[in-house]
């Protein structure tokens, strides 16, 4: 009998809105998606952020304490687009009791010459909107009852990235497209730059520890001299030593510093802060 009372009070805590008991349980593994799945759950959803400012994605592995939070989530939540090379942990921690979602896999990817897709999405605006999407439509499925709520803070949410992504291209608008010339450490804005107009010239690949070779460095010092690029872009994760050869070479600037795998600390620790920090820096540096 006891056992019985135990099974049913259990399947009425999991029947209850999320507002009825502690909240939905999500996992992030994005800066950029724990920010949206707290702007979409709101006071209905608690969130693990396990990745966060400051730290690489690229190199980021999860610990112990990692998959006892994800054991217990409702939720999980990845950039996906083979960002994430921990999948299988995270599988096999939740069992068939959370669901894992690679949010980045539910729209188009850039695929790189020899380096397969480019798991950078979130510097496209439009896809930060279909990433709000993704989460919405997840966390109704875990909660239906919840529904009216997570649509209307996920609308609002999305107003608020319209208005982001007219700001882009009214300040974007300001370089002209001969200018828009973007040299950084590592090939992390290839979706950037289909949006709005960008050509990029990568030092390293996908990944910081994709360090180039020599020749690869002498041909982007070439590069520049022959494209006349004004200035060339540090990011907050990655050592400047090569930035600081190729300034002394091509007598190009540093533009500054940017935020290329997610949100970063202060100002740039919001989607929107991050992206103001990256196109101002990269505007008013190549004007």
């Amino acid at each position: 009998m006891k056992n019985l009372l135990v099974s049913i009070l259990c399947v009425l805590f999991f029947a209850l809105p999320a507002g009825a008991g502690e909240g939905i349980r999500v996992s992030s593994f994005s800066t950029i998606l724990t920010e949206i799945a707290g702007a979409v759950g709101g006071t209905r959803v608690v969130v693990t952020g396990h990745v966060q400012a400051g730290m690489d994605p690229h190199d980021f592995e999860p610990k112990p304490s990692d998959l006892r939070t994800v054991a217990a989530a409702q939720l999980v939540l990845l950039s996906a687009k083979h960002l994430e090379g921990y999948v299988g942990k995270l599988k096999e921690a939740t069992g068939a009791k959370g669901v894992l979602v690679e949010v980045g896999d539910q729209f188009p990817s850039m695929q790189l010459a020899g380096e397969g897709e480019d798991p950078h999405w979130w510097h496209s605006v439009r896809n930060l909107a279909r990433a709000t999407k993704v989460v919405r439509d997840e966390l109704v499925k875990i909660s239906p009852a919840d529904g009216a709520v997570f649509s209307a803070n996920a609308d609002a949410y999305l107003g608020k990235l319209d208005a982001l992504e007219k700001w882009v291209r009214v300040k974007v608008a300001e370089l002209p497209r001969d200018r828009r010339k973007l040299v950084t450490n590592h090939d992390a804005f290839q979706y950037f730059a289909k949006e709005y107009g960008f050509t990029v010239y990568p030092i390293a690949g996908v990944t910081k520890n994709d360090q180039p070779g020599s020749k690869r460095v002498a041909d982007l010092i070439a590069t520049i001299k022959a494209e006349g690029v004004k200035a060339v872009f540090s990011e907050d994760l990655v050592n400047p030593k090569v930035i600081s050869e190729i300034t002394r070479e091509t007598g190009a600037k540093l533009g500054g510093e940017l935020f290329a795998d997610g949100l970063g600390k202060g100002a740039a620790g919001t989607v929107r802060g991050m992206f103001e920090h990256n196109v101002t820096t990269i505007v008013e540096a190549l004007k």
